[in-house]
Protein backbone atom coordinates (compact mmCIF):
# COMPACT_ATOMS: atom_id res chain seq x y z
CA UNK A 1 0.00 0.00 0.00
CA UNK A 2 1.21 3.51 -0.85
CA UNK A 3 0.30 6.29 1.59
CA UNK A 4 0.95 10.03 1.18
CA UNK A 5 1.16 11.84 4.53
CA UNK A 6 1.21 15.63 4.80
CA UNK A 7 2.31 17.40 7.98
CA UNK A 8 1.72 21.10 8.66
CA UNK A 9 4.06 23.61 10.24
CA UNK A 10 3.00 23.04 13.85
CA UNK A 11 3.53 19.28 13.42
CA UNK A 12 7.22 19.83 12.59
CA UNK A 13 7.73 22.98 14.67
CA UNK A 14 10.71 21.72 16.69
CA UNK A 15 13.05 18.73 17.10
CA UNK A 16 10.69 16.88 19.46
CA UNK A 17 7.78 17.17 17.03
CA UNK A 18 9.95 16.19 14.07
CA UNK A 19 10.88 12.96 15.87
CA UNK A 20 7.22 12.42 16.82
CA UNK A 21 6.26 12.61 13.12
CA UNK A 22 9.22 10.42 12.13
CA UNK A 23 8.21 7.69 14.59
CA UNK A 24 4.62 7.80 13.32
CA UNK A 25 5.71 7.38 9.70
CA UNK A 26 8.26 4.71 10.67
CA UNK A 27 5.38 2.54 11.98
CA UNK A 28 3.68 2.75 8.57
CA UNK A 29 6.95 1.96 6.82
CA UNK A 30 7.75 -0.99 9.13
CA UNK A 31 4.28 -2.40 8.44
CA UNK A 32 5.48 -2.88 4.85
CA UNK A 33 3.82 0.15 3.25
CA UNK A 34 5.42 2.70 0.93
CA UNK A 35 5.43 6.18 2.47
CA UNK A 36 5.66 9.59 0.79
CA UNK A 37 5.72 12.56 3.15
CA UNK A 38 4.92 16.19 2.31
CA UNK A 39 6.07 18.83 4.80
CA UNK A 40 5.32 22.50 5.38
CA UNK A 41 7.87 24.94 6.78
CA UNK A 42 8.54 24.63 10.53
CA UNK A 43 6.09 26.49 12.78
CA UNK A 44 5.99 30.18 11.93
CA UNK A 45 9.07 30.02 9.67
CA UNK A 46 7.20 31.31 6.60
CA UNK A 47 5.99 34.35 8.59
CA UNK A 48 9.55 34.96 9.81
CA UNK A 49 10.84 34.92 6.22
CA UNK A 50 8.07 37.26 5.04
CA UNK A 51 8.86 39.72 7.86
CA UNK A 52 12.54 39.53 6.94
CA UNK A 53 11.73 40.27 3.31
CA UNK A 54 9.61 43.30 4.21
CA UNK A 55 12.39 44.60 6.44
CA UNK A 56 14.60 44.75 3.36
CA UNK A 57 11.93 45.80 0.88
CA UNK A 58 8.33 46.79 1.78
CA UNK A 59 7.20 45.54 -1.62
CA UNK A 60 9.55 42.65 -2.48
CA UNK A 61 9.57 41.29 -6.07
CA UNK A 62 7.29 38.24 -6.16
CA UNK A 63 9.90 36.08 -7.87
CA UNK A 64 12.46 36.80 -5.16
CA UNK A 65 9.89 36.27 -2.41
CA UNK A 66 9.17 32.79 -3.78
CA UNK A 67 12.91 32.10 -3.95
CA UNK A 68 13.12 33.00 -0.26
CA UNK A 69 9.99 31.24 0.99
CA UNK A 70 10.84 27.88 -0.58
CA UNK A 71 13.81 27.60 1.80
CA UNK A 72 11.34 26.99 4.66
CA UNK A 73 10.13 23.66 3.31
CA UNK A 74 13.64 22.62 2.25
CA UNK A 75 14.73 23.05 5.87
CA UNK A 76 11.87 20.84 7.11
CA UNK A 77 12.45 17.95 4.71
CA UNK A 78 16.22 17.91 5.26
CA UNK A 79 15.81 17.83 9.06
CA UNK A 80 13.20 15.07 8.76
CA UNK A 81 15.59 12.94 6.67
CA UNK A 82 18.26 13.49 9.33
CA UNK A 83 15.80 12.28 12.00
CA UNK A 84 15.16 9.07 10.05
CA UNK A 85 18.92 8.57 9.66
CA UNK A 86 19.36 8.62 13.45
CA UNK A 87 16.62 5.95 13.64
CA UNK A 88 18.35 3.79 11.03
CA UNK A 89 15.50 4.14 8.53
CA UNK A 90 16.41 4.86 4.88
CA UNK A 91 14.87 8.08 3.56
CA UNK A 92 15.57 10.90 1.12
CA UNK A 93 14.46 14.54 0.95
CA UNK A 94 13.49 16.05 -2.40
CA UNK A 95 12.60 19.62 -3.36
CA UNK A 96 10.38 20.76 -6.25
CA UNK A 97 13.29 20.73 -8.72
CA UNK A 98 14.33 17.21 -7.86
CA UNK A 99 10.85 15.68 -8.22
CA UNK A 100 10.07 17.77 -10.50
CA UNK A 101 6.78 19.58 -9.83
CA UNK A 102 5.86 21.74 -12.83
CA UNK A 103 3.68 24.80 -12.26
CA UNK A 104 2.36 27.88 -13.98
CA UNK A 105 4.46 31.05 -13.72
CA UNK A 106 2.30 33.14 -11.37
CA UNK A 107 4.72 33.82 -8.52
CA UNK A 108 3.08 33.56 -5.12
CA UNK A 109 -0.01 31.73 -6.41
CA UNK A 110 1.15 29.20 -9.01
CA UNK A 111 -0.89 26.15 -9.99
CA UNK A 112 0.45 22.66 -10.49
CA UNK A 113 0.46 21.48 -14.11
CA UNK A 114 2.08 18.06 -13.82
CA UNK A 115 4.39 16.03 -11.60
CA UNK A 116 7.23 13.84 -12.82
CA UNK A 117 7.01 10.69 -10.69
CA UNK A 118 10.08 8.78 -11.94
CA UNK A 119 12.44 9.94 -9.18
CA UNK A 120 9.94 9.24 -6.40
CA UNK A 121 9.09 5.79 -7.84
CA UNK A 122 12.80 4.97 -8.06
CA UNK A 123 13.39 5.91 -4.41
CA UNK A 124 10.29 3.98 -3.26
CA UNK A 125 11.53 0.90 -5.12
CA UNK A 126 14.73 1.22 -3.06
CA UNK A 127 12.51 1.05 0.09
CA UNK A 128 13.13 4.61 1.16
CA UNK A 129 10.68 6.97 2.79
CA UNK A 130 10.44 9.90 0.34
CA UNK A 131 10.11 13.35 1.95
CA UNK A 132 8.93 16.07 -0.46
CA UNK A 133 8.72 19.84 0.02
CA UNK A 134 5.15 21.12 0.05
CA UNK A 135 3.93 24.51 -1.19
CA UNK A 136 6.41 24.83 -4.06
CA UNK A 137 7.01 24.06 -7.72
CA UNK A 138 9.12 24.99 -10.72
CA UNK A 139 7.95 27.05 -13.69
CA UNK A 140 9.00 27.02 -17.35
CA UNK A 141 11.78 29.52 -16.59
CA UNK A 142 13.21 27.04 -14.05
CA UNK A 143 12.36 29.41 -11.21
CA UNK A 144 10.91 28.33 -7.89
CA UNK A 145 7.22 29.19 -7.45
CA UNK A 146 4.91 28.90 -4.45
CA UNK A 147 1.34 27.61 -4.53
CA UNK A 148 -0.31 30.16 -2.24
CA UNK A 149 -1.86 29.78 1.17
CA UNK A 150 -2.35 26.13 2.17
CA UNK A 151 -0.31 24.99 -0.83
CA UNK A 152 1.22 21.98 0.97
CA UNK A 153 -2.24 20.34 1.11
CA UNK A 154 -2.44 20.76 -2.66
CA UNK A 155 1.06 19.27 -3.10
CA UNK A 156 0.07 16.19 -1.07
CA UNK A 157 -3.17 15.50 -2.94
CA UNK A 158 -1.51 16.11 -6.33
CA UNK A 159 1.25 13.64 -5.43
CA UNK A 160 -1.33 11.09 -4.23
CA UNK A 161 -3.17 11.44 -7.56
CA UNK A 162 -0.01 11.22 -9.67
CA UNK A 163 1.31 8.19 -7.75
CA UNK A 164 -2.12 6.49 -7.57
CA UNK A 165 -1.75 6.32 -3.79
CA UNK A 166 -4.15 4.22 -1.75
CA UNK A 167 -4.88 7.18 0.51
CA UNK A 168 -3.77 10.69 1.37
CA UNK A 169 -3.63 11.70 5.02
CA UNK A 170 -3.50 15.38 6.01
CA UNK A 171 -2.14 15.79 9.54
CA UNK A 172 -2.89 19.03 11.40
CA UNK A 173 -3.13 20.29 14.98
CA UNK A 174 -6.85 19.37 15.09
CA UNK A 175 -8.16 15.81 14.98
CA UNK A 176 -10.53 16.15 12.04
CA UNK A 177 -13.13 18.36 10.39
CA UNK A 178 -15.56 19.98 12.83
CA UNK A 179 -19.03 21.43 12.31
CA UNK A 180 -17.40 24.82 13.08
CA UNK A 181 -14.09 26.11 14.40
CA UNK A 182 -14.05 24.63 17.95
CA UNK A 183 -12.02 27.61 19.18
CA UNK A 184 -14.99 29.86 18.33
CA UNK A 185 -17.98 27.53 18.69
CA UNK A 186 -17.46 25.55 21.89
CA UNK A 187 -20.18 23.01 21.07
CA UNK A 188 -18.76 22.12 17.64
CA UNK A 189 -18.39 18.39 17.03
CA UNK A 190 -16.06 16.34 14.87
CA UNK A 191 -17.53 14.68 11.77
CA UNK A 192 -16.63 11.09 10.87
CA UNK A 193 -17.08 11.79 7.16
CA UNK A 194 -18.10 14.53 4.76
CA UNK A 195 -18.55 14.74 0.97
CA UNK A 196 -16.01 16.36 -1.34
CA UNK A 197 -18.55 19.02 -2.32
CA UNK A 198 -19.37 19.98 1.26
CA UNK A 199 -15.68 20.08 2.22
CA UNK A 200 -14.85 22.11 -0.87
CA UNK A 201 -17.38 24.77 0.08
CA UNK A 202 -16.31 24.79 3.73
CA UNK A 203 -12.63 25.10 2.73
CA UNK A 204 -13.37 27.86 0.22
CA UNK A 205 -15.48 29.74 2.75
CA UNK A 206 -12.92 29.87 5.54
CA UNK A 207 -12.67 26.48 7.29
CA UNK A 208 -8.88 26.53 7.60
CA UNK A 209 -8.42 22.79 8.12
CA UNK A 210 -7.93 22.12 4.36
CA UNK A 211 -7.03 24.21 1.34
CA UNK A 212 -9.85 24.36 -1.23
CA UNK A 213 -7.58 23.55 -4.19
CA UNK A 214 -6.52 20.32 -2.47
CA UNK A 215 -10.17 19.28 -2.12
CA UNK A 216 -10.81 20.17 -5.78
CA UNK A 217 -7.96 17.87 -6.81
CA UNK A 218 -9.10 15.07 -4.48
CA UNK A 219 -12.59 15.20 -5.98
CA UNK A 220 -11.32 15.36 -9.57
CA UNK A 221 -9.01 12.34 -9.17
CA UNK A 222 -11.09 10.54 -6.51
CA UNK A 223 -8.24 10.58 -3.99
CA UNK A 224 -9.32 9.09 -0.62
CA UNK A 225 -8.61 11.94 1.81
CA UNK A 226 -8.36 11.77 5.61
CA UNK A 227 -7.82 14.70 8.01
CA UNK A 228 -6.09 13.56 11.23
CA UNK A 229 -4.22 15.00 14.20
CA UNK A 230 -0.43 14.69 14.35
CA UNK A 231 -0.66 14.88 18.15
CA UNK A 232 -2.89 11.84 18.83
CA UNK A 233 -3.99 8.56 17.22
CA UNK A 234 -7.70 9.40 16.66
CA UNK A 235 -9.27 8.32 13.38
CA UNK A 236 -10.02 11.79 12.00
CA UNK A 237 -12.50 12.69 9.25
CA UNK A 238 -12.77 10.98 5.87
CA UNK A 239 -13.61 13.10 2.81
CA UNK A 240 -15.13 11.15 -0.10
CA UNK A 241 -17.74 11.24 -2.87
CA UNK A 242 -20.57 9.49 -1.02
CA UNK A 243 -21.05 9.25 2.74
CA UNK A 244 -22.73 6.35 4.52
CA UNK A 245 -25.54 8.29 6.16
CA UNK A 246 -27.83 10.69 4.35
CA UNK A 247 -26.48 14.20 4.68
CA UNK A 248 -27.83 16.44 7.40
CA UNK A 249 -29.56 19.63 6.38
CA UNK A 250 -26.38 21.57 7.26
CA UNK A 251 -23.00 19.94 7.83
CA UNK A 252 -20.99 22.90 9.01
CA UNK A 253 -20.55 26.62 9.59
CA UNK A 254 -17.50 28.50 8.29
CA UNK A 255 -16.22 32.05 8.58
CA UNK A 256 -13.69 33.98 6.52
CA UNK A 257 -12.30 37.26 7.81
CA UNK A 258 -9.92 37.46 4.86
CA UNK A 259 -12.40 39.52 2.83
CA UNK A 260 -12.78 43.09 1.58
CA UNK A 261 -15.84 44.54 -0.12
CA UNK A 262 -15.23 46.72 -3.17
CA UNK A 263 -18.02 48.71 -4.84
CA UNK A 264 -17.82 50.28 -8.29
CA UNK A 265 -20.38 53.08 -8.33
CA UNK A 266 -22.12 54.71 -11.30
CA UNK A 267 -21.36 52.22 -14.09
CA UNK A 268 -23.32 52.50 -17.32
CA UNK A 269 -26.38 50.27 -17.36
CA UNK A 270 -25.71 48.51 -20.66
CA UNK A 271 -24.51 45.10 -21.92
CA UNK A 272 -20.80 44.29 -21.58
CA UNK A 273 -20.03 46.53 -18.60
CA UNK A 274 -19.76 43.68 -16.09
CA UNK A 275 -17.54 41.74 -18.53
CA UNK A 276 -15.21 44.72 -18.95
CA UNK A 277 -14.93 45.15 -15.17
CA UNK A 278 -14.31 41.53 -14.23
CA UNK A 279 -12.10 40.81 -17.23
CA UNK A 280 -9.84 43.64 -16.10
CA UNK A 281 -9.70 42.15 -12.58
CA UNK A 282 -9.08 38.62 -13.91
CA UNK A 283 -6.14 39.76 -16.02
CA UNK A 284 -4.54 41.06 -12.80
CA UNK A 285 -4.93 37.55 -11.28
CA UNK A 286 -7.26 38.85 -8.55
CA UNK A 287 -9.87 36.42 -7.23
CA UNK A 288 -13.45 37.66 -6.89
CA UNK A 289 -16.07 35.96 -4.76
CA UNK A 290 -19.50 37.38 -3.82
CA UNK A 291 -20.99 39.68 -6.48
CA UNK A 292 -24.00 41.97 -6.11
CA UNK A 293 -25.35 44.20 -8.90
CA UNK A 294 -27.90 46.91 -8.12
CA UNK A 295 -30.98 47.49 -10.23
CA UNK A 296 -30.16 50.07 -12.89
CA UNK A 297 -31.62 53.55 -12.37
CA UNK A 298 -31.16 56.66 -14.51
CA UNK A 299 -28.93 54.73 -16.89
CA UNK A 300 -26.40 53.67 -14.22
CA UNK A 301 -25.82 50.78 -11.82
CA UNK A 302 -23.44 49.78 -9.01
CA UNK A 303 -21.54 46.49 -8.74
CA UNK A 304 -20.15 45.28 -5.41
CA UNK A 305 -17.97 42.22 -4.85
CA UNK A 306 -15.52 40.73 -2.37
CA UNK A 307 -11.82 40.02 -2.87
CA UNK A 308 -9.22 38.48 -0.53
CA UNK A 309 -7.83 41.06 1.88
CA UNK A 310 -4.28 40.72 0.57
CA UNK A 311 -5.47 41.58 -2.95
CA UNK A 312 -7.77 44.45 -1.94
CA UNK A 313 -5.35 47.39 -2.23
CA UNK A 314 -4.09 46.14 -5.60
CA UNK A 315 -7.68 45.75 -6.87
CA UNK A 316 -8.73 49.17 -5.56
CA UNK A 317 -5.76 50.89 -7.24
CA UNK A 318 -6.41 49.02 -10.51
CA UNK A 319 -10.01 50.24 -10.62
CA UNK A 320 -9.19 53.77 -9.45
CA UNK A 321 -6.62 54.05 -12.26
CA UNK A 322 -9.21 52.85 -14.79
CA UNK A 323 -12.30 54.84 -13.77
CA UNK A 324 -12.40 56.58 -17.16
CA UNK A 325 -12.02 53.29 -19.05
CA UNK A 326 -14.86 51.78 -17.00
CA UNK A 327 -16.88 55.01 -17.21
CA UNK A 328 -17.64 54.78 -13.50
CA UNK A 329 -18.08 57.56 -10.93
CA UNK A 330 -16.03 56.15 -8.06
CA UNK A 331 -14.68 53.07 -6.27
CA UNK A 332 -15.37 52.37 -2.60
CA UNK A 333 -13.49 49.87 -0.45
CA UNK A 334 -14.58 48.48 2.90
CA UNK A 335 -12.34 46.22 4.98
CA UNK A 336 -13.45 44.92 8.44
CA UNK A 337 -16.03 42.59 6.91
CA UNK A 338 -16.37 38.79 7.10
CA UNK A 339 -18.17 36.01 5.28
CA UNK A 340 -20.18 33.54 7.36
CA UNK A 341 -21.59 30.47 5.62
CA UNK A 342 -23.67 27.39 6.31
CA UNK A 343 -22.94 24.37 4.10
CA UNK A 344 -24.79 21.09 3.62
CA UNK A 345 -25.82 18.68 0.87
CA UNK A 346 -29.23 18.40 2.55
CA UNK A 347 -30.10 21.94 1.40
CA UNK A 348 -30.73 20.74 -2.16
CA UNK A 349 -33.97 19.04 -1.20
CA UNK A 350 -35.08 21.28 1.69
CA UNK A 351 -36.66 24.74 1.28
CA UNK A 352 -36.34 27.47 3.90
CA UNK A 353 -32.63 27.16 4.75
CA UNK A 354 -31.85 30.75 3.74
CA UNK A 355 -34.86 32.01 5.72
CA UNK A 356 -33.66 30.18 8.83
CA UNK A 357 -30.15 31.64 8.39
CA UNK A 358 -31.53 35.17 8.06
CA UNK A 359 -33.87 34.63 11.02
CA UNK A 360 -31.08 33.55 13.37
CA UNK A 361 -28.97 36.56 12.36
CA UNK A 362 -31.98 38.88 12.87
CA UNK A 363 -32.53 37.41 16.34
CA UNK A 364 -28.86 38.08 17.11
CA UNK A 365 -29.23 41.68 15.84
CA UNK A 366 -26.65 41.16 13.08
CA UNK A 367 -26.96 43.18 9.86
CA UNK A 368 -26.34 41.52 6.45
CA UNK A 369 -24.39 43.47 3.81
CA UNK A 370 -24.44 40.95 0.94
CA UNK A 371 -25.87 37.48 0.27
CA UNK A 372 -24.65 34.66 -1.96
CA UNK A 373 -26.16 31.17 -2.34
CA UNK A 374 -25.59 27.89 -4.16
CA UNK A 375 -27.30 24.49 -4.06
CA UNK A 376 -25.44 23.52 -0.88
CA UNK A 377 -24.55 26.80 0.86
CA UNK A 378 -25.78 30.18 2.05
CA UNK A 379 -23.16 32.90 2.59
CA UNK A 380 -23.66 36.33 4.13
CA UNK A 381 -21.26 39.25 4.35
CA UNK A 382 -21.41 40.94 7.76
CA UNK A 383 -19.34 43.30 9.91
CA UNK A 384 -16.20 41.53 11.12
CA UNK A 385 -16.99 42.33 14.77
CA UNK A 386 -20.15 40.16 14.54
CA UNK A 387 -18.39 37.04 13.19
CA UNK A 388 -18.25 34.91 16.32
CA UNK A 389 -21.83 35.73 17.35
CA UNK A 390 -23.05 34.87 13.84
CA UNK A 391 -21.23 31.52 13.80
CA UNK A 392 -22.64 30.51 17.18
CA UNK A 393 -26.14 31.65 16.22
CA UNK A 394 -26.12 29.64 12.97
CA UNK A 395 -24.55 26.58 14.64
CA UNK A 396 -27.32 26.54 17.23
CA UNK A 397 -30.13 27.34 14.77
CA UNK A 398 -29.28 24.34 12.58
CA UNK A 399 -28.86 21.90 15.47
CA UNK A 400 -25.15 21.17 15.02
CA UNK A 401 -24.27 21.05 18.75
CA UNK A 402 -22.24 18.19 20.16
Amino acid sequence: MLVVKKFGGTSVGNAERIFNVARRCAKEYQAGNDVVMVLSAMGKQTDVLIDMAHEINPNPPKRELDMLLTTGEQTSVALMAMAFATMGIPSISLNAFQVAMHTTSVYGNARLKRIDTERIQHELEGRKIVIVTGFQGVNKYEDFTTLGRGGSDTTAVALAAALHADKCEIYTDVDGVYTADPRIVKKARKMEEITYNEMLDLATLGAGVLHNRSVELAKKYNVPLVVRSSLNESEGTTIKEVVKVEGMLVSGVAADKNATRISVVGLEDRPGVAFKLFNMIAKAHINVDMILQSIGRDGSKDISFTVPEDMADECYKLLEDNLEVLKAKKVDMRKNVAKVSVVGAGMMSTPGVAAKMFECLYNADININMISTSEIRVTVLIDEKDTERAMNAAHEAFGLED
